[in-house]
């Protein structure tokens, strides 16, 4: 799915009012009526409902879906805020449709008055502001959404919270009302892809609005949703002649004295991802550990309590190296001599990265292709800070372009970078995933990905997604709160399973 602008969205709109021949007003009334359809799905036509109506056109979709509850049998009436000198022409038609339905049903609130007193059991609509908005809210508008905010009533955005940016992220402290549910026109906003916004969207609901779809498809956009239209473009079922040798082997490397456990969750992983054959290189130190958690994988030792050398076998193998591996100046050195020769990607993730960070000319070196599997922190030691996440994501896009890599960005919602540029944000996963060694895991999945003969973008957007799946099958089975990185890697062919159903 891609993800547009507000300038993007606002001519599609466009073009689909022209190519199907129809008025602006029908398609905002396309757009309520998925709004009602999805409120009836939700609630008791007996919930009172107060729908908080701003003067533009996303105060249009409001006066309509008013209109709409009212004939399903809800008890809804709507507040608009005189925030300006006139109505944009099709919320004026909508607030005449609504007034001549139940004139007693429609208020306009004048600047510097707030809505008070509201039990708690009537839901609140927010149809304020919508993508248009280019500036912080202040005075009196700041004021009202910071009233709302304070009730504890279910609270419902149309499209996007008012005060929040389509295309970027709010200030610290900034006026945004914070709604529970965001019901989101066709495409996700980039903003709601952040942690600073998705604080204020709460659960973003796609509705299809209709919008022509030979416009979605013509038109470039450089973001993109992991998606299971995307996934299923990807990931080939296997072939029914196959052998071990047809899936590729994949080489773990890392683990040190105290951190074996990191390098054993990544090899688990890559033969759960389906690797035919995985080696793990690792000090002497966690031959027992590995043997006897992982018996599958073949041991290669390099060194007694950390790595001091690395020798791959004469037959091709796609490496994962990083994991546990520790900072020791032998593995410093070995990591380089390795880099400097290498000429396929190669997946590096904990502390290959923070190697790599203290030594940034060795950027230049990596292979081309390769994937990097930072989490934020590991990011900024790599490439500097960024004032916010939504900057962050475009510093890794500079630098993927740069370097020619991929930079699996983890994070609330894991994006995966590529060297044209393109950004795919991954939306399932759990924060019961925010565990030790839940990285580890996806270092293991990505290069067996890797070495099943998927290509380093393909490896990456689908070990995202059948990571993020595990988790959460995992967590509606365990629970959040019990969710270790094991269950992840005890759930990969649950993920899996789920693919060939769908």
């Amino acid at each position: 799915m891609k993800i547009f602008t507000a300038r993007q969205i606002k001519e599609c709109d466009a073009f689909t009012i022209q190519r199907e021949g129809i008025s602006a007003h029908t398609l905002m009334e396309r757009a309520a009526g998925k709004c009602c359809e999805w409120i009836l799905q939700q609630f008791n036509p007996r919930t009172p409902v107060l729908v908080l109506c701003g003067m533009g056109d996303n105060g249009g979709d409001g006066l309509a879906l008013t209109r709409m509850l009212l004939q399903e049998g809800f008890s809804a009436k709507a507040i608009v805020l005189r925030h300006t000198s006139q109505f944009s022409p099709d919320a004026s038609e909508n607030f005449k449709l609504l007034h001549q339905l139940a004139p007693d049903n429609v208020h306009i609130l004048e600047e510097g008055l707030f809505v008070t007193e509201l039990p708690q059991h009537i839901i609140l609509i927010d149809a304020i502001l919508g993508t248009g908005l280019s500036r912080p809210l202040t005075g009196w508008m700041a004021s009202f959404v910071a009233e709302i905010n304070e009730l504890p009533n279910t609270r419902i955005a149309i499209d996007i919270p008012t005060g929040l940016y389509a295309d970027g992220l709010p200030e610290i402290n900034a006026p945004v009302l914070r709604a529970d549910h965001t019901l989101s026109f066709q495409f996700y906003k980039r903003t709601y892809l952040h942690e600073e916004a998705a604080l204020f969207t709460g659960m973003v609901h796609i509705l299809d609005i209709g919008l022509n779809e030979r416009f979605i498809e013509d038109t470039h956009s450089r973001y993109h949703i992991i998606d299971e239209d995307t996934i299923r473009a990807i990931y080939r079922p296997r072939p029914r002649f196959a052998h071990k040798g047809t899936f590729g082997k994949a080489m773990l490397i890392g683990g040190s004295y105290g951190k074996i456990g990191a390098i054993t969750l990544s090899a688990e992983a890559a033969l759960r991802a389906g690797a035919g054959l995985v080696f793990v290189l690792a000090p002497g130190c966690g031959y027992n550990i590995i043997q006897s958690c992982v018996p599958e994988a073949m041991f290669l030792q390099a060194g007694n309590d950390h790595i001091s050398r690395i020798e791959l076998p004469d037959h091709p193998v796609t490496v994962g190296i990083g994991p546990g591996m520790g900072t020791h100046e032998d593995t410093r050195k070995i990591l380089h001599a390795f880099l400097s020769e290498s000429d396929k990607p190669v997946v590096l993730d904990a502390d290959a990265l923070n190697i790599i960070a203290a030594n940034s000319e060795w950027l230049n070196h990596l292979p081309k292709d390769s994937i990097l599997t930072p989490h934020p922190k590991e990011f900024e030691r790599l490439f500097g800070p960024a004032r916010n996440t939504m900057l962050q994501t475009e510093l890794a896009r500079t630098k993927a372009m740069k370097y020619n890599i991929y930079i699996i960005l983890k994070g609330h919602h894991t994006a995966v970078i590529t060297p044209e540029g393109a950004c795919w944000y991954n939306t399932n996963g759990n924060p019961g995933m925010a565990t030790g060694g839940s990285g580890d895991v996806l270092t293991g999945m990505v290069t067996s990905l890797l070495a099943q003969g998927y290509t380093p973008g393909e490896a990456a957007i689908l070990g995202v997604y059948i990571h993020g799946l595990a988790g959460d099958i995992a967590a509606g089975r365990l629970s959040e709160e019990a969710l270790t990185a094991g269950d992840i890697i005890g759930h990969i062919g649950s993920a899996f399973l789920s693919l060939k159903n769908k």
